[in-house]
């Protein structure tokens, strides 16, 4: 029979190493196995789980909006590629999507993805590809109106070769900047992930030329080892 924890260190060698270890598995990857064993030490990870948000990205947007404050009550806001719908989770309070704030304007949060994903309470979720004819009218439909913020966290699919991931994301990341140019109000707000890597200069010129203010951050809820960062464009102009 297994002895209970006792609270004291029997070890003789100070506290033991909490440090999750992953064997690799047979048909397994190295690189998979690293990328596990750091997911399961990750303490954004860990986070989210215990406060039921449904992935790490979830702290990306609460750090930025802290730090530039677009998510307010009242706000309409489109998240584009919104699966697993972390993002969402976070946006519906601070827009007070469900109407919980009394005295505060009431906002609405619009989620789409070319995926199936699971319904999130205050949110209001379509299975749509942005990129189709006719998507920036079935978007501002379903708002009633034009939008406050649009935002992305979408990434293109790995391919390994990593100026090829960041070429790709820095085109996905412009035809997200297009659709927001379509539906957004004056003085809304583009918040979009890229790739640090060389080629987002067209990228940064073409924001500049639509907002009054281009930021380029990374928060602290994205990973150091990673090129990944975030563009917060505020203060739209329809007119270039």
């Amino acid at each position: 029979m297994a002895k209970k924890p006792t609270g004291k260190n029997t070890s003789g060698r100070g506290q033991r190493d909490l440090t999750v270890k992953v064997k690799t598995a047979k048909g397994r990857r190295t690189s998979s196995t690293r990328w596990l064993q750091r997911q399961l030490n990750d303490p954004y990870v860990k986070r989210a789980q215990a406060e039921g948000y449904r992935g790490r990205a979830a702290y990306k947007i609460m750090e930025l909006d802290d730090k530039f404050r677009f998510l307010v009550p009242g706000a309409r806001v489109v998240d584009l590629g919104c699966a697993p719908g972390g993002w969402c989770q976070v946006v519906v309070p601070r827009v007070n999507a469900l109407g919980e704030k009394s005295g505060k304007a009431r906002g609405y949060v619009l989620g789409i993805d070319l995926q199936e994903v699971e319904p999130i309470a205050g949110a209001e979720i379509h299975q749509l590809d942005f990129m189709e004819d006719g998507a920036d009218d079935a978007v501002k439909a379903w708002l009633g109106g034009e939008a406050d913020v649009v935002m992305s966290d979408m990434a293109a699919a790995s391919s390994g070769h990593k100026q090829t991931d960041h070429l790709r994301i820095i085109a996905l990341c412009e035809a997200a900047a297009y659709f927001a140019f379509d539906v957004l109000s004056e003085g809304g707000t583009f918040v979009s992930k890229v790739l640090a890597g060389g080629a987002e200069g067209e990228l940064q010129k073409l924001l500049k030329q639509r907002f009054a203010k281009v930021a380029n951050v990374k928060p602290p809820a994205s990973r150091s080892d990673s090129s990944e960062k975030f563009v917060v464009a505020t203060g739209f102009r329809r007119e270039a």
